[in-house]
């Protein structure tokens, strides 16, 4: 068995507010199934909507499921690490829609800074299994094991937002318990030094570094 990762960018991310509190939410297709993804991987209907009952029952329903900020190298959710919890995760035809909500957590609030900031973000599942090859493609086998429904991962909207959160003092940067005050302050001096032409690259670099330290 091996990890197996998927990702998937379009997912939607709302923001409602009640009583003058923030409640953050991740909405989308999560997972697929019947078609080949960008990974070159088929998952097939059947043994996917098994898995998913099964991470339903023992983890959604029990309000367990939680996910991660980034790409995790292991199949065990970290949960010093943890940005949101996977509240549903239902079946629609060849799909699933899920939804989580965004914790008060230290990674959670890195996520609602993010999106504050406009940064566009997706999901990627995580899980275990074998990989079976048929007719010239990767099906994912019977012994697949679903880890966690989505993490949360950047498109490259999210290195620019991460930068103007450092660079402006955005409380979503210090009060988090996350970023320590010694990299934010590297990180300003690395971004005040680099030349207009190089400035894209060194916000990749930062943002890539954070992500390193997770």
């Amino acid at each position: 068995m091996k990890l197996i990762s998927e990702e998937i960018q379009d997912a939607e991310y709302l923001v409602e507010e009640t009583n003058g509190k923030k409640n953050y939410k991740i909405r989308g297709v999560f997972l697929q199934s019947d078609i080949k993804n960008r990974n070159g991987r088929i998952y097939e209907n059947n043994i996917l909507s098994t898995e998913v009952d099964r991470y339903t029952k023992e983890f959604i329903d029990k309000k367990r499921a939680f996910g991660e900020l980034g790409h995790p190298d292991g199949p065990t959710v970290n949960l010093e690490r943890v940005s949101h919890m996977i509240t549903s995760l239902k079946s629609e035809g060849k799909n699933f829609i899920g939804e989580a909500k965004i914790m008060d957590t230290p990674y959670g609030k890195i996520v609602k800074g993010l999106i504050d900031e406009g940064a566009q973000l997706g999901v990627s599942s995580r899980g275990m299994g074998s990989l079976v090859s048929r007719n010239g493609n990767n099906y994912v086998g019977k012994d697949f094991y679903l880890a966690t429904a989505a993490d949360i991962v950047a498109d490259p909207s999210a290195p620019d937002a991460f930068v103007e959160g450092i660079m402006e003092s955005k409380e979503w940067i210090w009060d988090n318990g996350v970023i320590k005050a010694r990299d934010i302050e590297e990180y300003k001096v690395y971004i005040e030094k680099a030349k207009s032409i190089k400035l894209a690259e060194a916000k990749a670099n930062v943002f890539a570094d954070f992500l390193r330290k997770l």
